[in-house]
């Protein structure tokens, strides 16, 4: 699958490309997994760590699935905007992980801790899903 938006972000400097690695994306793969699995597994963590855990999960996972179409991007908020044409998310699914990314900036940046529980279990789903989704474009990548 080739993607005309991806290669015009390409040509207005916004995307990166790159052949696809399959060792890149096995480890983003398997770093987005360990985080994710981190957060569901500890009982009693913080709402605020369970939230930056699965925002990173989220993010190696989105960044698994441009490395997989032979992208990089350089900008945090980018790979989530890139789900539409990596794996075929809607944009009410990645808008809501672009909603968690300016939450996380807001309280890394200017210790705006606004992170509420249900939108940390929304942001845990949906980087399961996501997972399972990038991990379903394995196909794509040449055996390093």
């Amino acid at each position: 699958m080739t993607s005309t938006t991806l290669d015009n972000l390409v040509r207005i400097g916004k995307l990166k490309s790159q052949p696809p690695s399959r060792g890149e994306f096995e480890s983003l793969l398997n770093l987005a997994r360990t985080l994710l699995v981190t957060v569901t597994d500890s009982k009693g963590m913080a709402t605020e760590s369970q939230f930056v855990l699965a925002y990173d999960a989220a993010h190696a996972a989105s960044r698994a699935a441009l490395r997989a179409f032979g992208y990089r991007s350089e900008d945090r908020y980018l790979v989530f905007q890139c789900l539409e044409h990596t794996i075929g998310w809607p944009p009410e699914k990645w808008r809501i992980l672009d909603t968690c990314h300016r939450r996380r900036n807001a309280a890394e940046y200017e210790g705006n801790v606004d992170l509420p529980a249900s939108l940390t279990a929304e942001l845990v789903g949906l980087t399961a899903e996501l997972i399972d989704s990038a991990s379903g474009l394995d196909h794509m990548l040449p055996s390093d």
